[in-house]
Parts: C-alpha cells; sequence; structure tokens
C-alpha cells in the first residue's frame, strides 16, 4: 500500500483548518490510557493483518458510537445497538474481510460472540466491547477463526499499536489512515477505513477516536463533528450496512479537547476515504449556494456529487460544466427554474492538475447553501467492484 506522496503533516487538505498549537506525534502512539492489538485469522489472505483489538484502560471512560441507518444494518451495528453499552465503551473488537451482514440471527450471535471473547480476554463486561465488522456481505463469518484471531490480538495489546489497529482494519484500501496529536495539554489519536460504498451517513466506512481530554457530551462532539465530517462525503452514493465510529474519552488530562480540534481531525480522516475511495485519483468540493431552502442546497450538491459524469469528468480533467448543470437541474425537476448558464457554474478547477478541486455553482434561488465532498470515478473502481467476489 502507497500512502500520498506528502505525509509530512497529517491536516494536508486545503479545505481542514486546525486550531493552531497542533502537534504532530507518532500515529503508532495512542492517546495516554490506550492500547490496542491486531492479528491475522484468514480473512484477508496472504498473512494480513485482519482482527483490531482496542482497549481503555481507565475505567471510568466516556464514549459515544455512531452507526449506519442502513435499515439492512449488519449483526455488529444491531448488536452495538441492542447490547452495548454505548456511553462507557470500554474496548472494540474489529474484524476485516466479513461484513457479517444480511447473515440472520447466526450473524448476530457470532458478533456478540465476538465481544464475549475479547472481554474475556480483557477482563470487561461484553456489553462494555463495541464490535465492527467490515468486507463481504452475505458472507457466513468463520467465527472459531475470528475468537482465535481475538485471543491473539489481546496478547499483543501495545500502547504503540496505533499503526498496527490501523492497518488490521482496512479491506480495498490502499494505505492506513490515523494520526496522533496534541493540543492544548491534550492527546488525540484516530484510525478509520474506507473504500467503497460511502455515502452518509457516516459511509464503508470504520473510525476510531481515543483521547485522554474531558469531553462533557460525547455524543453531541461526535455528532458534530461528524456532521462536517463523515457526512459530508461520497465515493459512489451508496450507504453502508455497516458504517461505525466510536470516540472514547478518558479525562485523564484535566483539559477539554481544544475547539475544533476533533471536527479537523475527523474532516482529514474523511477526505483521507475519499482520496483511497476505491480506484480515485482525485477530490473535490462541490458548494451550491443561493438556494432556496437548506434542503434544496443538500439535494442539489449531492447530485452533482454523485453523479457518473460529473465524477468521470473530474477523472479526466474536463471541465464540463454542462453536466454540472444537467445534475442540478435533474435534483430540481419539476421546479420552476431559470435556465443555469456558464456564468453560474465555476468549474474551472475540474480541467486543472489538482488533486483537489473546488467547484462552485449558484442558483440565485434564495440564500441557502451545502456543500459536499467527492472522489472521482475511473477505470479502476468498475475493475475492483466487477469481481470483488470472484
Amino acid at each position: 500500500m502507497t500512502p500520498p506522496a506528502d505525509t509530512r503533516t497529517f491536516f494536508r487538505s486545503r479545505w481542514v483548518d486546525p486550531p493552531e498549537g497542533v502537534e504532530q506525534l507518532d500515529p503508532a502512539r495512542l492517546a495516554p490510557g490506550f492500547r490496542a492489538g491486531a492479528a491475522h485469522c484468514g480473512l484477508k489472505g496472504g498473512g494480513k493483518t485482519d482482527v483490531g483489538l482496542l482497549v481503555c484502560d481507565a475505567p471510568n471512560v466516556s464514549s459515544s458510537l455512531l452507526l449506519t441507518r442502513n435499515a439492512s444494518a449488519a449483526a455488529p451495528v444491531r448488536v452495538c445497538r441492542q447490547r452495548v453499552d454505548r456511553d462507557a465503551v470500554r474496548a472494540a473488537v474489529v474484524n476485516a474481510g466479513n461484513a457479517n451482514a444480511e447473515t440472520g440471527e447466526q450473524g448476530f450471535a457470532d458478533a456478540w460472540a465476538m465481544c464475549e471473547r475479547a472481554g474475556e480476554q480483557l477482563g470487561l463486561d461484553p456489553a462494555a466491547v463495541a464490535v465492527a465488522e467490515t468486507g463481504v456481505i452475505g458472507v457466513p463469518l468463520p467465527v472459531d477463526a475470528v475468537l482465535d484471531g481475538i485471543a491473539e490480538a489481546a496478547g499483543s495489546l501495545s500502547a504503540d499499536a496505533g499503526a498496527a489497529f490501523a492497518e488490521a482494519i482496512l479491506t480495498t484500501d490502499r494505505w492506513p489512515k490515523s494520526c496522533t496529536l496534541t493540543a492544548g495539554g491534550v492527546t488525540i489519536s484516530a484510525q478509520a477505513k474506507g473504500g467503497g460504498m460511502i455515502q452518509p451517513n457516516m459511509a464503508t466506512m470504520l473510525c476510531f477516536v481515543q483521547t485522554d481530554a474531558v469531553v462533557e457530551d460525547p455524543t453531541a462532539a461526535l455528532r458534530t463533528a461528524t456532521d462536517a465530517s463523515f457526512e459530508r462525503i461520497t465515493v459512489d452514493g451508496q450507504m453502508s450496512t455497516n458504517d461505525t465510529v466510536l470516540l472514547q474519552a478518558t479525562g485523564a488530562a484535566g483539559e477539554p479537547l481544544p475547539a475544533g480540534l476533533l471536527e479537523a481531525v475527523l474532516l482529514q480522516l474523511a477526505l483521507e476515504v475519499l482520496a483511497d475511495g476505491e480506484g480515485s485519483t482525485r477530490v473535490c468540493r462541490v458548494a451550491v449556494e443561493g438556494a432556496a431552502s437548506a434542503g434544496e442546497a443538500e439535494r442539489v450538491a449531492r447530485a452533482i456529487a454523485n453523479s457518473p459524469l460529473v465524477k468521470t469528468a473530474l477523472f479526466g480533467r474536463d471541465p464540463n460544466w454542462g453536466r454540472i448543470a444537467q445534475a442540478a437541474g435533474m435534483a430540481l425537476a419539476g421546479e420552476d427554474l431559470e435556465e443555469i448558464g456558464a456564468d453560474s457554474i465555476d468549474a474551472a478547477e475540474l480541467g486543472e492538475d489538482l488533486v483537489e478541486a473546488e467547484l462552485g455553482l449558484r442558483l440565485d434561488r434564495g440564500e441557502h447553501r451545502a456543500h459536499v465532498y467527492f472522489s472521482d470515478l475511473g477505470y479502476e473502481y468498475v475493475r475492483i467492484n466487477a469481481d470483488y467476489t470472484t
């Protein structure tokens, strides 16, 4: 796997504005009070690690767990909804290679067995263990192998295993996505994976965030940060069955998270997911203004971001503004709309040799606006998804 060339700083995107005084640390080093481990159980093949374990050693951790709203939610999501204490998650167990989705009651039992095995290994109530899985849908989980992998991962737990955990949770990703940062007397570490099937809510993405900061309302903090990040991205317009974002905070540092830090971390990770979307080569931000309502602005922005015609134009560096007008008009079908001309669309950057491009559209129908980040669509996306299971 080859990461982006510019790895000198975690905050690489032009669209991310982190607070001042942020220091980047080795992403292998987790925030104080956390350990991780990884193991290979055969889901990926090739000896790659595919089971990850994350644990908070502080007994009074505050947490929040956001999950997909897909009606075909995978077994691990249903287990987290029904059996896990989402406000006091001490640990997370993950497998990459099998989504354990559309696997019925056996799949539910297998996901809960992962919580039980992790709890047994860590000396925790299984209700304090979140479970997340990612990979192929509709295939029974080889649960015995996964349970053995959990035991092996527990034996490798280390405060310096953040990078190993980030590697273990990958599927079609080309590189791991992780960071460890300090600012304002606190430390925050995070790991994420993406690939395809990426559109809100939260997009097949998993994200785990650890901090020693005081977070008074983890759910409000996480929802605010995800609304501005993972809820703003799309690779292919497909909502995953397995989306999971976990925030754990020990409060041991005695200081709050600096304003904007969590939002900046999650936005950068979300943009990394786009940059590493299946076969993607470019990322674009579409900004719609002058809409009649917030819902209208959102609808138009997503129609443009999910248009295969716009996405292939981004891939080919073709500033074809007509495709943008078509997508916007489709989103507003039935409305009394003035003609959308080239003077209302700024598509110049689509044709430039930029990894991150900006696209603007003005509707002159009101004062509402919205933006969405999306990736291009090229040959590699078709190749990956044409033979994903064969």
